[in-house]
């Protein structure tokens, strides 16, 4: 195939001509483009409008003299209020676990292949989930009502040893029965959940391998199935620290009932709600950070490279500011010209 040359194109040899540094660009040259920073007005009007109500509650919390934040300080740390709070965790702590282990055995039982155990499971969590816990925990404090004895005998037979229900439950016994079982209900459905998200081949694999029924719940199931949960799992214990607030209908001197005692003398409702208040939030943060480190410690197998915690995160912005501060502080050397002999 010939080549046939441009007759636009300067002939070989020639001097090609330079272009005019002012003269300016064609207008479908990309050089000639503007470049405008686009503008979100609907961001920043998003922005505005969030700001300024936070500001505005602020401001409030600041100057509304209504807060009496000297006495918010004088309760804050009192005895009475720390006592309270210890109360708040002691029914926390016991509820979560043996909620949570009632609960796992009723995860089982559903997911058995006995029906009677199924059905029996299935019945318990319909059952618990259905009466509101301040129900539950009303009864449960008359219990003595119903039964005024209780004792151990022969089924359907005599009974062999017996003792008062007011002396073997008392109050802080009727609020641990029921809030366990209230949240056994709910921990059941949360495990269940997490055991029915690992893949049934694990289960097949360890089978294969000899591994005992038992050992393949405690050392592949479980360890996998924490992962689905956690994240519930914590929402839960949260609620249920909340939720001890309940338990003041039977005078249990846990933290929102200390306080109604004190704002029922003293009448200062609002600074003493803020005690309870901010307790609950310091508490709940605890139990958030709690479940941030359990998380990562389960998801060790799944993340070979876990994102850093806040406080690693923290370390190396320190880091970062000290090695900025000591290249400051180092003298420029200036660079010796070319040639210049050293």
């Amino acid at each position: 195939m010939a080549l046939t040359a441009d007759p636009a194109a300067p002939p070989p040899g020639a001097a090609v001509p330079r272009t005019d540094p002012g003269t300016r660009p064609a207008p479908d040259d990309p050089a000639s483009l503007k470049v405008v920073p686009a503008r979100h007005y609907a961001r920043w009007t998003a922005a505005v409008a969030v700001i300024v109500p936070v500001a505005q509650f602020v401001h409030g919390l600041a100057t509304n003299p209504v807060w009496e934040w000297g006495v918010f300080r004088a309760y804050f740390l009192s005895e009475t209020i720390v006592q309270a709070v210890g109360v708040t965790l002691q029914l926390t702590a016991y509820a979560t676990v043996l909620g949570f282990l009632l609960g796992t055995v009723l995860a089982f039982m559903r997911l058995s292949h006995s029906p009677v155990l199924q059905t029996v499971a299935w019945s318990y969590i319909w059952i618990f989930r259905s009466i509101p816990m301040i129900v539950q925990l009303v009864f449960w404090f008359n219990l003595s009502a119903l039964y005024e004895q209780l004792g151990i005998g022969i089924p359907f037979g005599p009974v062999l040893w017996s003792v008062d229900s007011n002396s073997l439950i008392g109050t802080i016994g009727a609020a641990v029965i029921g809030l366990t079982l209230h949240q056994a209900a709910y921990a059941a459905e949360i495990v269940r959940g997490g055991v029915i998200a690992v893949d049934h081949g694990q289960l097949e694999a360890a089978a294969a391998l000899g591994i005992p029924r038992l050992r393949q719940i405690r050392r592949i199931v479980l360890p996998q199935a924490m992962r689905a949960i956690l994240p519930t799992a914590g929402n839960e214990i949260i609620g249920l620290l909340k939720g001890t607030s309940v338990v003041y209908v039977m005078s249990i001197g846990e933290l929102f009932y200390q306080v109604q005692v004190i704002y029922g003398r003293n009448g200062r409702v609002i600074p003493l709600l803020l005690v309870a208040t901010a307790w609950y939030v310091l508490l709940t943060t605890l139990l958030s950070l709690a479940q941030y480190y359990v998380e990562r410690h389960f998801a060790r197998g799944a993340d070979r490279t876990p994102p850093p915690t806040p406080l690693q995160r923290a370390r190396r912005f320190v880091r970062d500011l000290r090695a900025v501060a000591v290249r400051r502080d180092q003298p420029v050397v200036p660079l010796k010209p070319l040639g210049e002999s050293r």
